[in-house]
């Protein structure tokens, strides 16, 4: 993966799961001060719209690295941080499905399973996401030397 597509990867990460977690804390667990408020904070609306227009970045960013990064490794039983890899690969499908049909689901059922997916992979995403990035930054021992190995 080249430095841009990382780079590229790691700010609509940051962007969209900051977004995320600020639109979920101010859906549940803020509290207004106006009991016929049709959401709990201010900026709530604001936040929302930001999350949903910068998440096709992200999504954007992921396929960027798919055929560079992702199926090369995958294919070639590559070892290293093989665990956050996968689970990114594993968890990217249902929490973008997740996203999109959340949007569109208009039973209040439906609505809440797409809510429990999104934001349960959400979160396991981000987890594994910073994993894989903090095993990155972990330079690879060889020959008493540091070194580290770009794909």
């Amino acid at each position: 993966m080249t430095r841009a597509e990382s780079i590229c990867v790691s700010i609509s990460t940051a962007v969209v799961a900051a977004t995320g977690f600020v639109y979920a804390w101010m859906a549940y667990f803020a509290e207004s001060e106006d009991p016929d408020a049709l959401v709990n904070h201010p900026l709530q609306p604001d936040v929302q719209h930001l999350h949903v227009l910068t998440a096709p970045l992200l999504v954007f960013a992921l396929g960027l690295v798919w055929s560079a990064h992702v199926w090369p490794r995958v294919r070639s039983g590559y070892r290293e941080r093989r665990a956050s890899g996968l689970a990114l690969f594993a968890l990217s499908a249902p929490m973008v499905a997740s996203g999109y049909l959340l949007q569109t689901a208009s039973d209040t059922t439906w609505r809440e399973i797409w809510i429990w997916i999104h934001v349960g992979t959400s979160i396991a995403w981000t987890g594994a996401f910073l994993a894989h990035r903090i095993g990155a930054r972990r330079p690879t021992v060889a020959g008493g030397c540091a070194a580290r190995t770009r794909a």
